[in-house]
């Protein structure tokens, strides 16, 4: 455990890339199974524990502790288990030679009851260090927060043999912890892990944003298709047949099985075949709904019939990546979208559709639909519309983000100027920093005009804006609720933050009435009065046709 600790400490304290890359290196090809095992799925977010939970630590901390002094301590630190490390009364006599390993504390919280589990990471944070407690406290909450990628990690586990990223992920989603087989392959020790799962995820490929005043100078419109960017979630749909019957699963861009928060999608998926696409909600009519809809549906385990029938989900799909057992990821796009158009209209089904194809030939037209995609699209569909993507006729579907191969043009955000009204320590890095901010608008009230709240944000900001706004935060601190601090704001007085954004919806549950999608601050408006910020009307014209209807 304590190697363990060491290599999350030196993590968290390296911000660049190639170094990270060479600490976990180092620390897999050092460390044994099936510590190294269990290392890397807490990296890549494969371990959970049912029984260990952030209440039952805050119970542990509370027993030992004076609760208040653990709010107010966590309230400055801003994080959890770095905050129960630093004050938990480690007994004289414990001696670090009692440390558990890794694969000890992982295997015993995976089988241990719920009554057991107290006790034991009690005695756990009794025998490690400050640095082996909060490692310990990071592993069980699972937010490690060190800077590291799931593709990085596995990247790290490449470059323990001569393979490449793509190579392990390929067999990534067939494998379990501690990863015995994957380490055993990688060094050269056996052959490439075995599964015969006839629905894995594939590595998705991804695009590059385009820069217009370089690349449009550089490329040729012409040897681009030109699609439509949605504002979905992007999902792989698999299905195939094994020994025991058909075997069908949704997946996530990153490769997590979302399969039984959406049994609507799965039911259509009679087909064997592994199609890449956009999951969006879309009612009878077929037009597809707000984002804000889509929302309803994610970050649940399961879904109900009431969910399911007010927000039935459907995929628009824009590529073939198997057919019948045949891989065709090294065709190029022109040839895999040919199959995908033939295989949509055999498929006939509403519940998946063709994304359409952008007419434009020149780069002027190309500009054109971005602008204004509701002149090629009905209204409601280009409100969905977040830009496009332009797609190398001749280009294999390759993992990762290939130069040159695809690129994402997406439309203008738009800026809204707000007030600063309440404002929150970050966490980790930014724990001793005001970074978090809630803002606002005006609107008018029976008492004269008022500040509404209509969205937080927590980036876009360089470090220098952080701690211009930090300062501001605390000279002009008016009140506190808990972790929060209210900002003096009014007319006379305020900090107006220019705020770009990608989408907006109706929400019930925010006192404005609407909902940002990606909210950053764009800049800072030193030079702009409070009261000369923008009003609630300016945002509910911005709305998407379906939600003024409604």
């Amino acid at each position: 455990m304590q190697a363990f600790a060491q290599l999350l400490d030196r993590l968290s304290l390296e911000p660049r890339r190639l170094a990270k890359e060479a600490l976990l290196v180092r620390y897999f090809s050092e460390t044994p199974d099936p510590d190294r095992g269990y290392a890397l799925a807490a990296l890549t977010g494969g371990l959970t524990f049912k029984h260990a939970k952030p209440a039952m630590l805050r119970a542990l901390i509370s027993e030992r502790t004076d609760p208040v002094l653990f709010g107010l301590s966590y309230d400055f630190v801003g994080d959890m288990s770095e905050t129960i490390a630093l004050m938990w009364p480690r007994p004289e006599d414990a001696g670090l030679t009692d440390a558990p390993s890794l694969s000890e504390i992982v295997e015993r919280l995976s089988t241990s009851g719920k009554s057991e589990v107290p006790g034991q990471v009690a005695g756990w944070l009794d025998s490690l260090d400050d640095t082996g407690r909060w490692a310990l406290l990071k592993l069980i909450t699972g937010g490690l927060r060190v800077g590291v990628s799931a593709r990085l990690a596995k990247t790290s586990i490449a470059k323990q043999g001569d393979l490449s990223v793509n190579q392990v992920e390929e067999v990534w989603h067939g494998l379990k912890p501690p990863y015995e087989t994957l380490f055993a392959w990688v060094e050269g020790r056996a052959g490439p892990p075995e599964t015969e799962d006839p629905a894995p995820f594939r590595p998705v490929m991804l695009a590059h944003p385009l820069d217009a005043e370089k690349d449009l100078q550089s490329l040729d419109a012409g040897t681009f298709a030109v699609e439509w960017k949605w504002d979905g979630i992007r999902v792989q749909a698999a299905s195939g047949l094994a020994k025991s019957g058909p075997v069908k699963r949704l997946f996530s861009r990153t490769g997590d099985d979302i399969s039984r928060a959406f049994p609507d999608v799965m039911d259509i998926l009679d087909f064997n075949a592994a199609i890449d696409g956009e999951l969006l909600i879309r009612g009878e009519d077929g037009v597809v709904r707000p984002f804000s809809d889509l929302q309803k549906r994610l970050n649940r385990k399961t879904a109900g019939p009431k969910l399911i029938k007010e927000y039935p989900a459907a995929i628009r799909v824009y590529d073939l990546l198997v057919l019948e057992g045949e891989d065709l990821r090294d065709r190029p796009f022109r040839e895999r979208r040919q199959k995908l158009e033939v295989f949509v209209q055999e498929l006939d089904h509403p519940g998946i559709d063709l994304s359409p194809m952008v007419e434009a030939a020149s780069w002027d037209d190309i500009a054109a639909a971005r602008s204004e995609p509701g002149t090629l699209l009905p209204q409601d569909d280009a409100d969905a519309v977040e830009g496009l993507m332009l797609k190398r006729w001749d280009a294999p579907y390759v993992t990762g983000r290939p130069k040159g191969l695809w690129y994402k043009w997406k439309r203008e955000p738009r800026l809204i100027d707000a007030v600063l009204m309440y404002a929150q320590r970050g966490h980790g890095k930014r724990s001793s920093f005001y970074s978090d901010y809630t803002f606002g608008v005006w609107r008018p009230a029976a008492d004269g005009d008022e500040l509404v709240p209509v969205g937080k944000a927590y980036f876009g900001f360089t470090d220098e804006e952080l701690r211009e706004i930090d300062r501001f935060v605390r000279k002009n601190t008016i009140n506190r609720f808990g972790p929060v601090s209210e900002v003096a704001h009014g007319k006379d007085h305020g900090l107006v933050l220019e705020i770009a954004f990608e989408g907006l919806n109706r929400s019930t549950r925010h006192k404005s009435g609407v909902a940002m999608r990606f909210p950053r601050v764009s800049r800072l408006r030193w030079d702009k009065p409070a009261a000369e910020a923008d009003w609630l009307e300016t945002l509910e014209t911005m709305l998407p046709s379906l939600e003024k209807a409604g």
